[in-house]
């Protein structure tokens, strides 16, 4: 454990003393705050029969920035290791695989999450200019939280997978960025396939992101999805160990 909380010492200090974090997390903070600059434009000309989280995730400001931010901050993980020339130095410590992919993708994880706190700030803006105290329901904010951690750390798992194959840092940006669009395009595809009670219905049915968002800002859990996406998010990191071990042996 020592070695991984060194690990994750290194790498979150990267991402906080380099221009590129306070980029995104700027982006960030503009992407969520131009869409709730949308949803107070929408309040005022009516009542919105949703809550504000469910409105908000129906954004595309909320996909572009998930399917975005995920590779960016993902891409300099192992690519740049390699180009820089310290990858080596790194498999050559006494240190395991499993302890470097876990500590790089916690880091990326940690940034993750305070990038998207500004999603925080805006909820208790929109509670406090609405003048009722009564309007967020917390549990909901929390649920659509949970929704947001498990989707973002499918991503960043995939970022992980992708940066791990190459030592550039935009060709890792671009195939995490493939990765992340392919699946979200599939699950509409699979919303299509899962028709029926046949076994692959069923397993179309766990790939709708849309709809499973949709149920994580409403509030609900739905057990099956979040076994889904952790599972997902194991198996890439598991892919990305693999990697590792075999570009250690060349």
């Amino acid at each position: 454990m020592r070695v991984y909380r060194t690990l994750l010492r290194r790498e979150l200090g990267a991402y906080f003393v380099s221009l590129t974090g306070y980029v995104v997390i700027a982006v960030a903070a503009f992407l969520i705050g131009l869409s709730f600059v949308d949803l107070l434009v929408a309040v005022r000309q009516e009542t919105l029969p949703l809550h504000v989280t469910e409105v908000f995730y129906q954004t595309p400001y909320f996909w572009v920035l998930l399917l975005v931010s995920a590779p960016v901050v993902t891409m300099r993980l192992f690519a740049q290791e390699k180009f820089a020339g310290t990858y080596e130095t790194l498999m050559t410590a006494p240190v395991r695989d499993v302890e470097v992919v876990l500590a790089k993708f916690s880091a990326a994880f940690l940034f993750f999450v305070v990038m998207w706190l500004p999603l925080l700030v805006a909820v208790l803006l929109v509670r406090h200019l609405a003048g009722d105290l009564a309007a967020l329901d917390w549990r909901v904010l929390g649920v659509t939280c949970l929704g947001i951690g498990l989707l973002g750390a499918l991503f960043l798992a995939m970022g992980c997978f992708a940066s791990s194959l190459t030592r550039t840092q935009t060709v890792a940006a671009v195939l995490g960025f493939l990765f992340g669009v392919s699946l979200f395009l599939l699950g509409f595809v699979a919303g299509r396939l899962a028709q029926g009670n046949t076994w692959t219905a069923a397993v179309f049915g766990q790939l709708t992101l849309f709809e499973h968002m949709q149920d994580f800002t409403r509030g609900i859990v739905d057990v099956r999805p979040v076994v889904c996406y952790a599972s997902l998010t194991a198996l890439f990191l598991y892919l990305t160990v693999r990697v590792v071990e075999s570009r250690r042996w060349k």
